[in-house]
């Protein structure tokens, strides 16, 4: 009896605690919903992705809590990935789709008798405002144009934004599949073959797959050329920096399956956990450098918006093993 009253006690201590605690959890999400936007239709879809919410933002809190000992080198964020499951962020958020069939070229070769200490081609003027995909694997598409704007802007001095939209629409009897995902080096093809690719403002992105809105590239709007393109050696981390220092932003793929990924906010991502093989999402490499600890990483642009990561780009670990296959599939124009 003593037992059961000592625990009726304890119970009502606690009670105003967890309520206040669910109360505060609530109106985080509710503020969670109007930072990203987001609205659900039926109340049992809510109480799930608060649930989803709620686990995530202590995943986040333990990993940076170990990020301050020093057994992280980057933190993590709540982001808009917070109220979905893994199996929707894989199904949604990627779009590398590789070939077999597809031979690569290993053309490029150096001239340089040794790396410069860090480039930053986003620092020279080379690089356009970070995009979003949404939920759309078009992570090539963005990829592909980020690095044709590069080289456009080092032929002619001018920096345009390239139409994502040209090349979903477009690229589809090269085998590339819009949001169902493709790869870069089909997308410089076909920017070769039709003798261009229009620009951001005449083409605008708007998620639609290929067969539902045909090609709608005119010459008027063009806004950038391409006469090819050239592969790097399959996992040369050397070359990519060669490349990199030389010829402007690199189009790279990597393994971004891991919540270190989804959820990355600052510092350089390092999870013994990434493939160099099992490569699905897209990005833009514009640079590299070494942190203050002497931590050498690549300097990324992603198209999940600026909400995500450091203002939307990573920086990835370098010289690590080609650590989640930074190194495995790049790639860039020639103009």
């Amino acid at each position: 009896m003593l037992l059961l009253l000592l625990k009726s006690l304890v119970w009502c201590l606690l009670l105003p605690v967890l309520v206040t605690s669910v109360n505060a959890d609530s109106d985080s999400f509710l503020e969670y919903l109007k930072t990203y936007g987001k609205s659900y239709t039926t109340a049992e879809e809510f109480n799930k992705r608060f649930s989803i919410w709620q686990e995530t933002v202590s995943q986040v809190e333990r990993h940076n809590a170990d990020a301050t000992l020093g057994l992280h080198s980057y933190t993590m964020a709540v982001n808009q990935f917070a109220d979905m499951t893994y199996e929707e962020y894989r199904a949604n958020m990627f779009g590398f789709k590789s070939d077999p069939d597809h031979v690569r070229n290993t053309l490029y070769q150096s001239s340089l008798s040794e790396l410069p200490a860090a480039v930053d081609w986003k620092a020279k003027g080379y690089v356009t405002e970070v995009g979003n995909q949404g939920q759309c694997g078009s992570c090539w598409a963005f990829t592909a144009t980020g690095a044709l704007e590069g080289q456009h802007k080092k032929k002619t001095g001018i920096l345009v934004d390239l139409s994502e939209q040209d090349l979903m629409d477009c690229t589809k009897k090269g085998g590339n599949q819009g949001c169902e995902g493709g790869l870069m080096d089909r997308a410089f093809e076909d920017v070769k073959s039709k003798g261009g690719i229009d620009t951001e403002q005449s083409y605008p992105y708007n998620q639609t797959n290929p067969g539902i809105q045909m090609c709608q590239y005119t010459v008027a709007n063009r806004g950038a050329t391409c006469t090819g393109y050239v592969d790097l050696p399959k996992g040369n981390e050397t070359a990519l920096q060669q490349a990199l220092a030389e010829i402007g932003p690199i189009s790279v793929a990597i393994d971004a399956s891991h919540e270190g990924f989804s959820y990355y906010k600052k510092g350089v991502y390092d999870d013994p956990k990434c493939s160099p093989d099992s490569i699905n999402h897209s990005l833009l490499v514009v640079g590299y450098g070494t942190t203050k600890d002497g931590i050498q990483y690549y300097n990324c642009k992603n198209s999940w918006g600026t909400q995500w990561g450091d203002h939307g780009y990573v920086k990835i670990v370098r010289n690590k093993n080609n650590q989640c296959g930074v190194a495995s599939t790049a790639s860039y124009p020639t103009v």
